[in-house]
C-alpha cells in the first residue's frame, strides 16, 4: 500500500512578490487531498534584493557558486520561507511534527536550458534545521543532468488533478500565468505534453511599476483602459521563441521589457496582457490536439484584461477557457501544492519529470533531501 504522507509545498516564483505555502496529503500518486493555503507578501525592500540577486547570478557559471552578496540574501530568502512555515503553522493549528517534508522550490535567479544551467537560491540545509521538518529541494538540476530544460516540473501535479476530464474524454490543458506562463496539455489518450509558453505576468508587471510605482496591474484595470499598439505586439510575437517545432523553457530575462515612451500608460498594459493572451495560443499550437477546455491558475487568472483577450481568442477555436476556481481547484495555491506534491514524489523516488514535459531522455526523479538533525 502506498504510504500518504502530509506535505507542504513553498512556492516564490518569477514574479517574486511572496511566498505561497500550501498544505495536502498525499501518495505521491493519485491519492490527493487539498489542504489549507497562506500567501505572505514580500516587502518592497526584499523585492529589490531579489532584483539585485538575478544581477548577481548573470555571470555565474557554476550552479553551486554564492559569492558575497548572493549567499546573503539566499541566507534572507530561506529565514523568510522559514518564518512563513511557522506563520501558516500557527495560523491553521498545526506542529511541525505532524508535516512529513516540505518542498521547497527557492528562489529562480538563472535559467538557461540551453547550457544546462539552472540556479535557485534557498538553503534547504539550513530551512529543515530552522523548521525541524525534512526539505526536498533543488529539484530542477537531476533533470538538466539527464538532457532536460529542467521546467516545467508542475505538469506531474496537473496531470493527478485530471482524472475527472479525462473520464470525460476531454483534452485539458492547464496554463498556468505566472512571471512566465507554462502550459500543461493531458490529452484524450492520457499523452502528457509541457512547455513554457511565453511571457505572462512579468512584462506588465515591469511596466505598470516603471509608470507608476504600482508592483502589478490590479484586476488589469490599466490595460482595460488602453489599446492594442499593434507594431509592439507583433514585435514580440514575432520572436524566434514562438517558431520551430522544439520547445524550451523561458528565463525571466528573455523577452526585454517596453522602453520608456514606446505607449501610454494603459495602451502599454493592455499591449502587453495581449502579448500574455497571444503567446498561449501561439505556443497552443504546438499540441497535440485543441483543448476541450483551459483551465487557467496563477495570478494572470485575476487580470480581467488578460482573461478577456485569451478567452475570446481560444473561444474563436472551440475551446472553454475556466479559472482554477470554476473548475473546483485553488488557483493561487496550485503551485505550492504542486511542490508539495513533487516532495513526496521525490521521497519515493518517483518520476518528476518526463520526455514529454521537459525533453529530458527519460523519467527521472530529482531533489535533494536535508534532514533537520543533519
Amino acid at each position: 500500500m502506498d504510504v500518504i504522507r502530509t506535505a507542504i509545498g513553498l512556492m516564490s516564483g518569477t514574479s517574486m512578490d511572496g511566498i505561497d505555502v500550501a498544505l495536502i496529503r498525499t501518495d505521491g500518486r493519485g491519492f490527493i487531498e487539498r489542504g489549507p493555503f497562506l500567501g505572505v507578501a514580500y516587502d518592497a525592500a526584499f523585492r529589490e534584493r531579489l532584483k539585485r540577486a538575478l544581477q548577481l547570478a548573470r555571470p555565474l557559471c557554476d550552479r553551486n557558486e554564492r559569492p558575497g552578496e548572493l549567499r546573503d540574501i539566499e541566507l534572507e530568502l530561506t529565514g523568510r520561507h522559514a518564518t512563513a512555515v511557522t506563520a501558516f503553522l500557527e495560523r491553521f493549528g498545526l506542529s511541525a511534527d505532524a508535516v512529513d517534508v516540505l518542498g521547497f522550490h527557492g528562489q529562480t535567479v538563472l535559467h538557461r536550458p540551453d547550457e544546462g544551467l539552472t540556479i535557485q537560491i534557498g538553503d534547504g540545509g539550513d530551512l529543515a534545521r530552522r523548521t525541524g521538518i525534512s526539505v526536498i529541494y533543488d529539484m530542477r538540476a537531476n533533470d538538466m543532468v539527464h538532457g532536460g530544460q529542467g521546467a516545467p516540473l508542475v505538469p506531474a501535479y496537473h496531470a493527478a488533478l485530471a482524472g475527472k476530464f479525462q473520464q470525460a474524454r476531454q483534452a485539458v490543458c492547464f496554463v498556468n500565468i505566472g512571471g512566465i506562463s507554462n502550459l500543461t496539455f493531458i490529452g484524450t489518450d492520457g499523452r502528457i505534453v509541457a512547455f513554457d509558453s511565453g511571457p505572462g505576468n512579468t512584462l506588465i508587471d515591469q511596466w505598470v511599476e516603471m509608470q507608476t510605482g504600482k508592483t502589478y496591474d490590479p484586476g488589469g484595470e490599466i490595460g482595460g483602459r488602453g489599446k492594442v499598439v499593434t507594431a509592439v505586439a507583433e514585435r514580440y510575437l514575432e520572436s524566434p521563441f514562438f517558431r520551430g517545432n522544439v520547445r524550451r523553457s523561458l528565463d525571466r530575462g528573455d523577452f526585454a521589457p517596453l522602453d520608456q515612451g514606446e505607449a501610454s500608460v494603459e495602451d502599454g498594459a493592455r499591449t502587453l496582457a495581449h502579448v500574455a493572451a497571444a503567446s498561449i495560443i501561439k505556443s497552443a499550437s504546438f499540441l497535440p490536439e485543441n483543448p476541450s477546455i483551459y483551465i487557467v491558475c496563477g495570478g494572470g487568472r485575476l487580470n480581467r484584461t488578460l482573461m478577456a483577450e485569451f478567452s475570446a481568442m481560444a473561444e474563436g477555436l472551440g475551446s472553454r477557457v475556466l479559472t482554477a476556481e470554476e473548475a473546483g481547484f485553488d488557483g493561487d495555491a496550485m503551485e505550492a501544492e504542486a511542490w508539495a506534491y513533487l516532495a513526496v514524489r521525490s521521497l519515493d523516488g518517483l518520476p518528476l519529470t518526463f520526455p514529454g514535459t521537459t525533453g529530458v531522455s527519460a523519467p527521472v526523479s530529482g531533489g535533494v533531501l536535508a534532514k533537520p538533525n543533519s
